[in-house]
């Protein structure tokens, strides 16, 4: 089984032309050595808990037949990873420890291959040259981050795009703890990168069922570690000498440090670059300032957990958040004690996003299908009495997720548990459904819109099946005559033929279009499902 929980999509010009080899040098292998060793005290000190909670339940008579299974189910638990001895290793020196690393620390410190005993091929130039070509990602390619989760097993993978070649494939991936929920690309080095750049950067954060954030550099190739954790396990990592001699016990108590439930969001501040703001199932949201990777500030808006977060686009220490105690709250980050606007809605908040074309009005996706508008101008007294500028009926199954083009004014797209993908035109007199599409990726959970004007039509979908869809909407004659009287439409191909760009050929069910009629009039509002809610 494979899916994919979330996309986001690089700007042309940020990745290298030529990315780096992960390099595994003495500096690294005493930073990464300190991490497995905490992961495998964490390991530890799980089975111990569990063994502990076994016993405890056991009374009676049956206390030494339970006693008897509980030693026989350690035993097979130290034959499998060899924790009997356990112990003796952590107190061996660091270069010691990493049983997954053997005796690497006398392999890789040699000037040159021919020094290496191990090494019985010699790589010429040539080869080196092939492998660069390989990896080389031009000025006009876009990266496309995709979160997946097959068989188990968790991981980011970073496609290419090649928009002019219809092409996508995957350049690299890297492993992850736990199944992905948030990917958020970030513009500058963080963590062990910091300083080896001119302070532009082509990173990744992303959060997982884990409370941990990871950050990792998307210009080197087959990390092991990330290059920055936000979050206890980082705090764990650097004061790991100290953690061994008397092992802290995780806090899954919420506090203003970190975060101790899963990461369902993250927004990067593209005002100040430095802040990164998260929201998380322990109900808080948190503020990092990733030149020091540690939580600025923490923030209680919200009485359940926190699903979504957005910065406003002019006002950049405004942070919007949305909820499954279905409210919204627009509140300063400067003034965290202030009573902040707070809206309401029907059912569960899925997504919240700032209009970049008129920053005095949100979007609210909600788990009931609905998509709702408000201005930031008319905050209710009660979230009970808030009044949309108009709500729209989107679909008939929780909206998973939702965009708007950062390009194009009036432009949405919606995706759903529905299995559609719908296109919609916002106007003056309320939303008009364009298209409406099945395109094959199962229960949509990411649309994400490419964030460049050269290809401000791509839509990027993907969902439950594991694939990821690449559209170019501008191929469809429903969007064609939509936009048309706002944007400069891109040149059709000679074929004339709809542009889908995947992995996976897709299996389109339906495909139903709703657009503009012959004479230009649009149809009432009763009838696409909207209501405007203006005084």
């Amino acid at each position: 089984m494979s899916m994919i929980t979330a996309t986001t999509w690089v700007p042309r010009g940020f990745a290298a032309p030529f990315p780096s080899r992960y390099q595994f040098d003495e500096d690294e292998y005493e930073r990464i050595s300190k991490l497995a060793n905490l992961q495998l005290e964490d390991a530890k000190e799980d089975l111990e808990e569990a063994q502990a909670e076994a016993k405890s339940k056991s009374n009676g008579t049956s206390g030494k037949s339970s006693k008897a299974k509980d030693d026989d189910d350690a035993d097979d638990d130290l034959k499998e990873y060899d924790l009997e001895h356990y112990d003796d290793e952590v107190a061996q020196d660091q270069g010691d420890t990493m049983a997954m690393f053997g005796n690497v620390k006398s392999l890789v410190f040699h000037e040159n291959d021919e020094d290496d005993p191990y090494i019985t091929m010699q790589g010429g130039e040539e080869e080196d040259d092939e492998e660069r070509e390989e990896l080389q990602i031009l000025a006009t390619d876009n990266l496309v981050l995709a979160g997946r989760i097959e068989d188990e097993v968790a991981h980011l993978e970073v496609y290419v795009y090649e928009d002019e070649d219809d092409n996508l494939y995957v350049h690299h991936d890297i492993m992850l703890p736990a199944i992905p929920l948030a990917v958020e690309w970030l513009d500058l080095p963080v963590g062990k990168s910091v300083g080896t750049s001119d302070g532009k950067g082509n990173f990744v954060a992303i959060g997982t069922m884990d409370p941990d954030i990871e950050i990792w550099n998307l210009d080197v190739v087959d990390s092991m570690y990330p290059d920055a954790v936000l979050g206890q396990g980082a705090e764990d990592a650097a004061n790991a000498d100290k953690a061994k001699k008397k092992k802290k016990k995780k806090s899954k108590k919420v506090n203003d440090e970190f975060h101790v439930d899963s990461v369902l969001a993250l927004a990067a501040n593209r005002h100040h670059r430095n802040l990164l703001a998260s929201s998380s199932a322990d109900k808080t949201i948190k503020l990092w300032d990733l030149n020091t990777t540690k939580c600025a500030k923490s923030y209680t808006y919200h009485t359940d957990k926190v699903c979504s977060v957005a910065w406003h686009p002019v006002e950049s220490t405004v942070l919007l958040s949305g909820s499954y105690d279905r409210t919204v709250v627009a509140a300063d980050m400067r003034a965290p004690d202030a009573k902040a606007p707070r809206w309401g809605v029907e059912s569960d908040v899925e997504t919240v996003r700032w209009n970049p074309h008129d920053p005095h009005y949100f979007y609210v996706s909600t788990e009931n299908g609905m998509i709702h508008y408000h201005d930031t101008r008319n905050a209710p007294k009660d979230p009970s009495a808030s009044k949309p500028v108009w709500v729209l009926q989107a679909h008939d199954e929780s909206i998973s997720s939702f965009d708007i083009n950062p390009v194009i004014p009036g432009y949405l797209a919606t995706g759903s548990t529905d299995k559609q993908v719908k296109l919609w035109n916002i106007q003056e007199n309320g939303p008009s459904m364009v298209v409406s599409r099945d395109l094959g990726v199962g229960r949509v959970f990411s649309t994400t819109f490419a964030p460049d004007k050269e290809v401000g039509f791509r839509l990027a979908v993907a969902g439950s099946k594991g694939a990821v869809q690449i559209w170019d909407t501008s191929t469809n004659a429903a969007v064609r005559a939509a936009f048309a009287n706002k944007v400069t439409l891109p040149q059709m191909k000679q074929d004339g033929k709809e542009r889908l760009v995947g992995l996976d050929e897709p299996e389109t069910d339906s495909d139903t279009e709703e657009g503009e009629s012959d004479d230009g009039d649009e149809d009432n509002g009763e009838e696409k499902g909207w209501e405007s809610m203006e005084e």
